[in-house]
């Protein structure tokens, strides 16, 4: 018995299926999709209705199946078949013909399961990375309109690749044309003739080939440098994988249009600083964000209105166009494809390495801040300088990466930092010099929109924004006048006679708000010291001063959050709020705990605010004789106190300058810029706390 089960499993033994030989089977499927090209006839069939995606979907199986089947670095039969055959050429030209229609599709497919899933690197050889170009020159024209989504999956392996091993830059980007020829053709073709010769491939390409092609060209440029990528380059003419992406970046799906931004940010972000300087100098990466972003500008209709440009809220790259709110007003779906691409770039800066994102901003500012913004703000057309300054109040807004925020300040406000004169405040940077004015323009809608461009531009934590507009003539510190001898009683004498003249009657639609509260006289102010302003400890009815400023503001205009009392710890409250602010934006520009001593400074110098306080305070003392409707009626019935006023400003800003009052009448000011000069107030204080105890 047990004798014939031996023998039954012995012929079960003999007759089992022979294993499948798959170079054998992997050349079949190659041998029959190439005869269909052949013997069809009908040249409007689909692809998919043809046996070449199944073809394809087993030689990838069986390239797979087949790197398992051997340690790792080791070729097998299959793969060496594929290389020496030029089966990915072959490919890259039959999906440029598109024949039959949809072969781009799968060819496209193709490439990225074959770069995706084989483990062994492919792209330093010759027959890999020529096809891979050669399929991204193509892949970006009309006909490719309908492979966008495997396009950009193509371009998503090709970035992963080039995320792990950066020397693969120099063989997708190259300089010369490639149906010319390339500048590794020698060394290609060498490989050839000895996969040839030998008729075996090695694990993996030579050490010495790999460095003198992959790693020489990086190390090369390394040293090089930086120069940004002039619009006339050849490279511009050429589609690599980055024009591929910038494409694709544009497509009208916004998830094809996300995931290739994502691949482009993947792409630049790459960690070693030859191959950053490899991919500015060499590819026209500066040129092709930059031309789109100016692009985008340009798209927005110059009848846009500015009271919508400046009503849009902070766009973000990641999320979809809602289609549903582009007909909210006109041309808000070119602003949001704007911004969107602006909020990239700006993460861009963010992400990528300093070589990438100094090169890009450098392009940015030379393209779009200098070649299309400053001839746009410096024009003469009120229309055209409202629409720009708009556009750029929400730049600003959008802008938070630190090099691109750089760019944009010192486009702006220039690099100057030496205290401003009276008699040169227009020659140091022209474009600041003109900003300024505008603040005061005869254009109510051209000033108040370049105060909300200045508004903007201190709320960023950058210190050269607000050292070159508020403080670069306070460092000196001549805004503090240095009493003679004898002077201090006159002054003190002149202020007894003011007060005892000044009889300031009671207004009924003022005191409406505030019952219980009469305006009398303020206490006879304490003589202030020649060192400063008064110490905290003189006694001074700050409760009075500080109703007497929120009574100008009807609650209506007031800025605070908190109106259900708005009294005195409500403005306590705002300012210390707007102090911490201010506190931590500065936590890291190492400004000094106290200010400059008085014993260095010259105290004959003439005391100078500088150009941008000085338009604000010219602006300010003609605000009575604006029409603002009902409130300006409310002004003109308390502007019997505007006396009074001044001698709480004397009181809490100290001994001042006498020529320096005109301009200097801070409170008359306070309807409109009642938020705009807490928060310099703050920004002043923290820079120069007050001397004494606390």
């Amino acid at each position: 018995m047990f004798s014939r089960l031996g023998a039954f499993l012995q012929r079960a033994v003999e007759t089992q299926e022979p294993s499948i030989d798959l170079l054998e089977a992997f050349t079949e499927h190659w041998k029959g999709l190439t005869h269909y090209y052949l013997e069809t006839t009908d040249e409007n069939t689909p692809v998919k209705e043809t046996d070449i995606p199944w073809r394809l979907k087993q030689m990838l199986d069986i390239l797979v199946y087949e790197e398992k089947q051997h340690p790792a670095g080791e070729t097998g039969p299959c793969l060496e078949y594929l290389l020496q055959h030029k089966i990915l050429e072959t490919l890259s030209t039959l999906g440029k013909a598109e024949y039959p229609p949809g072969m781009r599709q799968q060819v496209f497919l193709f490439f990225s399961r074959v770069l995706g899933q084989v483990q062994h690197p492919l792209l330093h050889y010759l027959n890999v990375h020529r096809p891979v170009q050669k399929l991204l020159q193509f892949g970006s024209d009309a006909l490719g309109s309908a492979s966008e989504k495997e396009e950009v999956q193509f371009a998503a392996v090709l970035c992963a690749k080039i995320k792990q091993d950066p020397a693969l830059l120099t063989y997708i980007l190259e300089g010369k044309n490639l149906l010319t020829g390339s500048p590794q053709g020698d060394a290609g073709s060498s490989q050839e003739e000895s996969l040839a010769t030998n008729g075996a491939l090695t694990a993996s390409p030579e050490p010495d080939r790999e460095s003198s092609v992959g790693d020489a060209p990086c190390a090369s440029l390394a040293g090089k440098p930086q120069n940004s990528v002039s619009s006339s380059s050849p490279l511009r003419k050429e589609n690599n994988l980055i024009t591929s992406l910038i494409n694709l970046c544009k497509s009208q799906k916004s998830r094809v249009a996300l995931k290739a931004q994502e691949n482009l940010l993947l792409l630049m972000s790459v960690a070693q600083q030859a191959a950053a300087t490899y991919l500015v100098q060499n590819s026209a990466l500066c040129c092709l964000v930059t031309d789109h972003l100016c692009d985008l500008y340009n798209a927005v209709p110059t009848s846009a209105d500015p009271a919508d440009i400046l009503s849009l809220e902070r766009v973000s790259w990641r999320l979809q166009n809602n289609s549903a709110d582009e007909a909210s007003f006109p041309g808000k779906g070119s602003l949001d494809a704007f911004f969107s691409w602006l909020d990239y770039c700006d993460h861009l800066m963010r992400e990528v390495h300093p070589v990438v994102a100094d090169a890009v901003t450098e392009a940015i500012g030379e393209k779009l801040f200098q070649g299309i913004l400053q001839p746009q703000l410096l024009q003469m057309s009120e229309l055209g300088i409202l629409t720009s300054t708009a556009m750029l109040t929400a730049m600003v807004r959008q802008i938070s990466a630190p090099v691109l925020l750089r760019e944009l300040v010192t486009f702006l406000l220039g690099t100057e930092r030496q205290p401003e004169a009276i008699t040169d405040s227009a020659q140091q940077h022209l474009l600041r010099s003109q900003l300024i004015e505008h603040c005061n323009h005869l254009s109510d809608e051209i000033s108040l929109t370049t105060l909300r461009l200045f508004e903007e531009l201190l709320r960023k934590p950058h210190e050269h924004i607000v050292y070159s507009l508020v403080l670069r003539n306070l460092e000196e510190r001549s805004y503090i006048l240095r009493s003679q001898p004898g002077q201090e009683e006159r002054s003190t004498h002149e202020q007894d006679h003011c007060e005892d003249t000044l009889e300031l009657e009671e207004d009924p639609y003022f005191t409406d708000e505030f019952p219980g509260i009469g305006f009398r006289t303020c206490k006879k102010p304490m003589p202030s010291s020649p060192r400063g302003p008064a110490r905290p400890n003189e006694k001074t009815d700050v409760n009075e001063i500080v109703l007497s400023f929120l009574g100008l503001v009807p609650d209506e205009a007031k800025t605070s959050s908190y109106l259900e009392e708005a009294g005195y710890d409500t403005y306590v409250h705002d300012a210390l709020r707007l102090f911490q602010e201010c506190s931590a934006n500065i936590s890291s520009w190492h400004w000094p705990q106290a200010p400059k001593p008085l014993e260095p400074c010259d105290p004959q110098a003439a005391f100078y605010e500088g150009h941008f306080l000085k338009v604000l305070f010219d602006r300010m003392t003609r605000i009575l004789d604006q029409v603002i409707g009902d409130l300006m009626q409310r002004i003109q019935r308390v502007s019997q106190f505007s006396a009074k006023l001044l001698l709480v400003r004397r009181q809490l800003m100290g001994l001042v300058p006498e020529e320096q009052m005109d301009h200097m009448t801070l409170f008359q000011g306070v309807v409109v810029l009642e938020e705009f000069c807490k928060e310099l107030a703050a920004i002043a204080f923290v820079k120069f706390p007050p001397e004494g105890p606390a």
